[in-house]
């Protein structure tokens, strides 16, 4: 039986494990789902425990799928969350998540630092990030964050659950706002200006697929596997996903639509200079150099399962709409439910149906939620690449499935579409990374070619939507301008799901 390896992907309420071979072959996938508490409004949590329970419940199904013995472990997880554990690990209050809200006055310390500190983070300002949560966290639970040795990453503690040792890797420390993206570390002066005890951050090794402990025998039995099995340091589920997807090469572009909507870019350089008050996020990529700049968009499938939802509709009548030719007097539908990342950086920002008149019906409201997702993702698209340098988009994600649909984007957007299809793209990257660690194998699997089919963007439909767009975003100005409760507009960026999970239907 050919060579496998295990990736293990900590997701936010689930946790996948994925059995591959060393070519990129994903052989077995299991999952186990936890729940995610919010114990007040804002606040998004979940027992870390929860995290080791679930890792070894899927782990032992897929090992028992796959029917071997995998030879080294990747990790990928959730990124910009905080736990903070015990000099032996143990995790001394629950997990505080990306999606948690509560530090806004953090982000309002951020600003008052100096600009070229500021760049030097490569990142816009994020409640939900782990820098501004562990802020709050040693002004609000003081006691508790003092006596806590560790600082960590999820992925990072679910790792050290399984090897004792407590380290981290350049593409999740790169997404906290407490590291150098200048210096590859972390930012010691900044630490210093927030009151925060560098100590407590684990050591950063070099890479993704650095070598970082082995299976202990206790970890190995509640697994199911043997002890002394290699374990990489693991990458951020968006990094891992890339190389998951095979999307390393610079001049490239995926689109994944799920919960959210992500755009992410790999660069083979560091942009310089950095700005002070960038749009778009920049984290290290898991490939052994480079990086990635993504556009988040909070507003993908999310917002419209609210609208089939609050409609009536099932999911085949929503994008049956979408191939209903647009109109000029068509009505704009604002998605902003859960505010917006790229490019607006508001989470205070709300949606809206606007330009309605008597002629429109249930299937206008509808196609107008499906055109309106499509703006907001070409917004973030603009930020990226705002001369169009990228002709071709690969797309993926359990939100593309839809024919109509994916016409309406390749019009909207105006770009080539290449459906992909990766299963567990983040599970298999983390896989991958394992047997790097390993020395099982010494590269990534070359990339395979694309599927044949694509949609190209109609120069007709395109047009139309060009100036649709341009009112579109008019319509957002004015509605935030008008909007008294928007207090926060333009100062931070939102706090609401923007992950590319796959999205049923």
């Amino acid at each position: 039986m050919s060579q496998t390896v295990l990736g293990i992907d900590l997701g936010t309420s689930s946790v996948k494990a994925v059995v591959a071979r060393l070519d990129g072959t994903v052989v077995a996938l299991a999952r186990r789902d936890y729940p995610v508490s919010s114990p007040h409004p804002g606040w998004s949590e979940t027992p870390a425990s929860d995290w080791l329970d679930a890792s070894a419940a899927a782990v032992r199904a897929a090992v028992a799928q796959a029917g071997s013995q995998p030879g080294a472990i990747g990790m990928s997880g959730q990124m910009h969350g905080v736990v903070l554990a015990a000099e032996d690990g143990r995790a001394v209050r629950p997990a505080v998540l990306w999606s948690d809200a509560r530090a806004v006055d953090q982000i309002e310390e951020y600003r008052r630092l100096p600009e070229p500190l500021l760049a030097r983070l490569g990142n816009p300002l994020s409640p939900g990030m782990a820098g501004p949560l562990l802020a709050w966290l040693a002004i609000h639970e003081a006691a508790t964050y003092r006596g806590a040795r560790w600082a960590l990453q999820p992925k990072d503690w679910l790792r050290a659950q399984l090897t004792g040792r407590f380290v981290t890797e350049p593409s999740d420390g790169s997404a906290t706002l407490l590291y150098d993206i200048s210096g590859d570390s972390w930012d010691t002066e900044l630490l210093a200006a927030l009151g925060l005890d560098a100590g407590k951050l684990p050591p950063i090794l070099d890479r993704s697929a650095a070598p970082a402990g082995t299976l202990t025998a206790d970890a190995a039995a509640r697994l199911g596997l043997r002890p002394g099995v290699p374990i990489a340091a693991g990458a951020a589920d968006a990094a891992a996903a890339a190389l998951g997807s095979q999307l390393t090469e610079p001049g490239t572009m995926q689109l994944t639509i799920g919960t959210g909507a992500q755009l992410v870019m790999p660069i083979a350089e560091r942009p310089e200079p950095l700005p002070a008050h960038p749009v778009t996020h920049l984290h290290r990529a898991a490939t052994d150099t480079g990086w990635y700049r993504l556009g988040a968009v909070l507003n993908g499938g999310l917002t419209l399962d609210w609208v089939r939802r609050s409609l009536g509709a099932r999911w085949p009548e929503l994008y049956a709409a979408a191939a209903v030719a647009p109109q000029a007097d068509d009505p704009y539908f604002l998605p902003h439910v859960n505010g917006e990342r790229t490019p607006y950086l508001d989470p205070a920002l709300r949606g809206a149906w606007t330009g309605l008149g008597p002629c429109h019906d249930r299937t206008h409201l509808l196609r107008a939620a499906l055109e309106g997702v499509a703006f907001a993702i070409r917004d973030a698209l603009d930020s990226l690449d705002p001369t169009g340098q990228i002709p071709q988009l690969r797309l993926a994600g359990g939100g593309t499935a839809d024919p109509a649909w994916r016409q309406m984007l390749a019009d909207v957007l105006g770009r080539t579409l290449v459906p992909v299809e990766v299963p567990a793209a983040s599970g298999l990257g983390a896989a991958l990374l394992g047997a790097r660690a390993a020395g099982m194998t010494d590269r990534f699997p070359p990339s395979h070619p694309l599927t044949a089919s694509s949609n190209d963007p109609c120069s007709h439909r395109h047009d139309l939507y060009d100036g649709r767009h341009a009112a579109f975003r008019r319509k957002v100005r004015a509605l935030r301008d008008s909007d008294s409760d928007s207090t926060t507009a333009g100062t931070y960026a939102g706090s609401a799901p923007y992950s590319a999970a796959s999205l049923s239907g």
